[in-house]
């Protein structure tokens, strides 16, 4: 069983909900990436949600905002969504394609050991596997 641990991107980094966009724009830069789990310090650094460089663009920027005021913790929406190390990549697909997300954190005993993309699926599934999840994230 090839399971969510497997084919994720191990260390992910975190961003507290009290940081601005623009230090969540540049953590995205130097570490490569595209999203940010976001943790509430208020919540024992619990996450309360992902932030992503088009949330940054549309919500924001877009908006006629400052990413210099804004924080992560005020575009962080609806319940964050995560998987367990264990999970076989059945239920890693079926967490993504329900919820119609590209990035999914990993938890291991209580902690974020890694996130799974696109990437990851794509390096991980058969074309017939992935064109199905592609088409049910996507579609309309």
């Amino acid at each position: 069983m090839t399971t969510a641990k497997d084919i994720m991107t191990p260390g992910a980094q975190w961003i507290p909900a009290t940081e601005t966009l623009d230090r969540a724009a540049q953590m995205m830069r130097d570490h490569e990436v595209g999203a940010l789990p976001v943790s509430d310090p208020g919540r024992n650094d619990r996450m309360c949600g992902i932030i992503t460089d088009r949330d940054i663009v549309v919500k924001c920027i877009a908006a006629g905002h400052d990413p210099a005021r804004v924080t992560c913790g005020d575009l962080c929406e609806g319940t964050p969504r995560w998987i367990a190390a264990g999970s076989d990549v059945s239920e890693v697909l079926q967490e993504m394609e329900s919820h119609r997300i590209k990035r999914l954190p990993v938890i291991e005993d209580k902690r974020m050991i890694g996130m799974i993309s696109e990437a990851d699926i794509a390096r991980n599934l058969t074309d017939d596997k992935l064109a199905e999840f592609v088409h049910r994230v996507y579609a309309s």
